[in-house]
């Protein structure tokens, strides 16, 4: 019998696009995000978009630089 892979709202890389952002997540989904929602990373500058961590063991991303952060749970439901 093969148990179905249980979802998981933990982010364990990020990328972006010109117009979106692209989060991986560790059950290995991807949640394509348009960057219009966010005012601070639509006008953000490639590199500022670059420099981000993730929080909480994936729970969140951290951009220093921009003084942004985004739940992924909030993201992906």
């Amino acid at each position: 019998m093969i148990l179905p892979k249980l979802k998981s709202n933990l982010a364990v890389d990020v990328c972006f696009t010109m117009e979106k952002m692209i989060i991986f997540l560790e059950d290995g989904r991807e949640v394509s995000i348009p960057l219009e929602w966010f005012s601070s990373l639509r006008e953000a500058s490639t590199e500022d978009l670059n420099n981000w961590r993730l929080i909480g063991g994936g729970e969140g991303i951290h951009w220093e630089s921009l003084d942004e952060d985004l739940l992924v749970s909030e993201l992906v439901s």
